[in-house]
């Protein structure tokens, strides 16, 4: 199994990775395996060119290749045609027969290649009659069966930290993107499913629990509760064994004060805030088709710095879009500068098949777009430097993530996986993965922070003041 793209597909995955070991299918090591199943990425051209890759090297084995995920959902026959070297390319809804499917290509029999459709169609346009028909469509991610845990999920690493999706889907019309289609209407998990399933995943070690979802904002929109987040939180920081919970995808234009102060002083959740701005210019914004503005969202983030000074805020920009105006750009440069945010992803603007914004009229030449991110890329590595160094003095939890020669690593409650930076403790002492240190900042490396281990009580209480 392997897997491509955000944390969504890794849930995706394991979720799969169980329902095949039920069905008496053993995981193995690539060299060893009778078909490989890859697990795509659609989102953007570099992954989509990642998951073609990934596919020709797994044809390149000698086993059988099964295409599934987000690209193959996307394009389906269309992926099949161009790519002969896939045994099989299947979309969401063979996920509950895929051992049989896994069966009939190991015997030679021609699976039809998925026909893609708009999924936003296959749940009613009211959310809240959304959870009933749910049981007629296949949902990547939500096969949590309670009473039945063995067969719902089987992980596939030992991480300390485990993806947890809240929901699917998005009811958003971003101009931009394309993934509500293929991942369609947006649908919350009920509460006891997520608690049942992060009980199960805390068992298996887990000590972080990283909430996942294309828009968790919404959490709770279909269930009659908009508050739903916030009242799940503490439940799950409650979960023996979970060190902490971290929540990912806020829609700036949906996060209510409430749920600010919920993550901001709940004991046991990060204070960290995963915020889509994508821009702050509002013209650009509006084009978009998206809400907020560069006063609304700095207002935002001193919410939460007002709750939380020491807080993690991390988000993406794109820029390039059609019509950006330099004035916009240098709009989005201010806002930026005054944002002082954690982390920061860059975009170029590039037309995906079937949004609207690929019929936009004022695009910008591909120069213009690479000058563009250049800039920005340029002025977010120094912000997000200046920040970390900020951050020198102060103490952090960091959960250990990885102790190999001699060398200990892992992240603070400001730190998203993967992408946030890391902390390099040093002279850890007796120390093992999964482990939660008192540490003090020593210094900064670019966004990662040296740290030092320290004796004594929890690094911070839950008001974000230092002790």
């Amino acid at each position: 199994m392997v897997t491509l793209g955000c944390a969504r597909n890794e849930v995706d995955s394991e979720e799969l990775a169980g329902t095949l070991h039920d069905r008496g299918w053993e995981l193995v090591d690539a060299n060893e395996a009778d078909v490989v199943v890859v697990n795509t990425c659609g989102f953007v051209e570099s992954a989509k060119k990642d998951s073609v890759d990934t596919l020709l090297a797994a044809a390149d084995t000698g086993a059988k290749v099964v295409a599934v995920g987000c690209m193959a959902e996307r394009y389906g026959a269309e992926l099949a045609e161009h790519l002969p070297e896939a045994d099989a390319v299947l979309g969401f809804d063979h996920y509950p027969q895929l051992a049989d499917r896994l069966d009939d290509v190991l015997a030679g029999r021609t699976i039809q290649a998925h026909q893609p459709q708009d999924r936003r169609t296959m749940l009613p346009i009211t959310p809240v009659a959304r959870p009933a028909a749910a049981a007629e469509v296949a949902v990547p991610g939500h096969g949590w069966v309670p009473g039945a845990r063995t067969t719902a999920r089987r992980r596939l690493d030992d991480s300390p930290v485990a993806a947890l999706k809240l929901a699917s889907g998005c009811d958003r019309r971003c101009s931009f993107c394309a993934i509500p289609s293929f991942r369609g209407s947006f649908l919350s998990r009920p509460p006891e499913e997520v608690l049942g399933e992060a009980a199960w995943l805390a068992e298996q070690g887990a000590k972080e629990l990283f909430l996942v979802s294309e828009n968790s904002t919404s959490y709770g929109k279909d269930l009659a509760d908009p508050r739903a987040l916030e009242v799940l939180l503490p439940k799950l920081a409650a979960i023996e064994g979970v060190e902490r919970v971290r929540v990912s995808y806020l829609q700036p234009a949906e996060t209510r004060p409430g749920l600010v102060r919920a993550i901001a002083t709940t004991p046991g959740v990060a204070q960290y805030f995963d915020l889509s701005f994508q821009h702050s210019s509002e013209p650009v914004l509006r084009r978009m088709r998206r809400f907020g503005s560069t006063e609304s969202f700095l207002a935002l983030i001193e919410q939460i710095r007002e709750l939380a000074p020491q807080a993690g805020i991390r988000s993406n920009v794109i820029v390039g879009f059609p019509g950006e105006t330099e004035d916009d750009f240098a709009e989005l440069q201010d806002f930026l500068t005054r944002a002082r945010l954690d982390a920061i992803g860059v975009f170029g603007y590039s037309d995906e098949d079937g949004t609207e914004a690929a019929g936009f009229d004022g695009k910008l030449d591909e120069d213009t777009i690479a000058e563009r991110v250049a800039q920005i890329s340029a002025l977010a590595e120094e912000l997000v430097a200046q920040r970390a160094e900020d951050r020198v003095g102060t103490e952090v939890r960091v959960l250990v993530e990885r102790v190999e020669d001699g060398e200990c690593t892992g992240r603070a409650d400001h730190q998203g996986p993967e992408v946030d930076g890391e902390c390099v403790v040093t002279d850890p002492g007796e120390v093992g993965v999964g482990d939660v240190l008192r540490c003090r900042v020593v210094a900064s490396e670019g966004v990662d922070l040296v740290v030092r281990r320290v004796d004594g009580t929890p690094a911070e209480d839950r008001s974000g003041e230092q002790p």
